[in-house]
């Protein structure tokens, strides 16, 4: 279910971002529209129907993040440690006490300074 809900975000984020683009800014940018020929619909068509789109695709969105947020949050299952070999692996313990450490050995000869 959320493998399914994962590809179906990404889709409408696809098209989001796509949407985006096509929509003419104040620089041009990728926009359709512009130019004298007889399109299928004029600029301002163009305009309302991405404007339309964009939000659409963006309520979308947001109710797709808020979803899976929820789903994620309701799992309890750990998913990122394997505990299924937690039995098998041998550890290691540290010693109870820890080994005297041998004083160093006086030679009789002076440290040259």
């Amino acid at each position: 279910m959320i493998t399914f809900l994962l590809v179906v975000h990404t889709l409408i984020a696809i098209a989001l971002v796509a949407v985006i683009l096509l929509q003419r800014s104040e620089g041009g940018g990728l926009g359709i529209g512009g130019g004298t020929g007889g399109g299928m619909m004029s600029a301002r068509g163009a305009a309302n129907l991405l404007t339309r789109s964009t939000t659409i695709l963006a309520a979308l969105f947001i109710v797709s993040s808020i979803v899976l947020a929820v789903l994620a949050a309701g799992t309890n299952k750990p998913k990122a440690v394997d505990t299924s070999l937690a039995g098998s692996i041998p550890t290691r313990t540290a010693p109870a006490t820890p080994t005297p450490v041998a004083p160093p050995v006086e030679t009789g000869v002076p440290l040259a300074r």
